[in-house]
């Protein structure tokens, strides 16, 4: 099966500027079994967002140098659709529907119960695995437990490759990246060339991009 869980943990980016409750956050949701991430400001937020896969993100409102809701629209557009629950001190039903809008899945204000944000974090995460079980793929969708596009079939390490590249369409990986996440455990590099190269035969040359120098993205179908 094309599995949409690469790390045993899930995990968590938290972007908050107060340090007493990240702190305290942090423990506590490693408690719980999340794999915590802490970035105090908007900017390192973002930064960690993009360059950094994580499960799920849980964002404060009022941050430092970039505001929460703008970090989230940034990470939207950039084409992360990581779940995000924005935790904020501002709780009315405007402000909700403002989040919501920016791009965010959950909103919960200040002060909140703990038990209730854990409740939230695991319906969030939920619902975004069954989501995640169909990927989009230019017009067409890649079932991850058929590992089926369209008409086409693919093999396990296919469908493993293209749903990393799927993932985050905007993004250039490396083919160190691809290797150490689709092929772990494989001797060289050009592994990776193979299995673009098997895709771009089930899938047409245009599936995925060649970014000279650099490595691949996700590219598009052909019809």
């Amino acid at each position: 099966m094309c599995p949409t869980d690469t790390f045993p943990r899930t995990r968590l980016l938290l972007v908050e500027d107060d340090q007493t409750l990240a702190a305290m956050l942090a423990d506590l949701l490693t408690e719980e079994g999340y794999a915590v991430d802490l970035a105090p400001d908007g900017q390192r937020g973002l930064h960690r967002a993009l360059s950094r896969e994580y499960d799920v993100i849980v964002v404060d409102r009022g941050l430092p140098g970039i505001d929460g809701l703008d970090l989230l629209v940034r990470l939207r557009s950039s084409g992360v659709a990581t779940p995000a629950l924005v935790l904020s001190a501002l709780g009315t039903p405007a402000n909700r529907v403002e989040g919501l809008d920016a791009g965010a899945e959950d909103y919960l204000p200040k002060p909140f119960d703990v038990a209730e944000l854990l409740a939230r974090l695991r319906a969030l995460r939920r619902r975004h695995l069954d989501q995640a079980r169909l990927l989009p793929i230019g017009d067409e969708v890649l079932n991850l437990d058929t590992r089926e596009v369209g008409r086409a079939q693919l093999s396990e390490r296919e469908c493993d490759l293209l749903a990393a590249l799927a993932s985050r369409p905007s993004h250039v990986f490396s083919r160190t990246e691809l290797l150490a996440r689709v092929f772990p455990g494989a001797e060289g590099e050009v592994v990776v060339d193979t299995y673009v190269h098997y895709l771009r035969r089930k899938l047409g040359r245009a599936v995925v991009t060649t970014v000279r120098g650099r490595g691949y993205r996700m590219g598009e179908v052909s019809s």
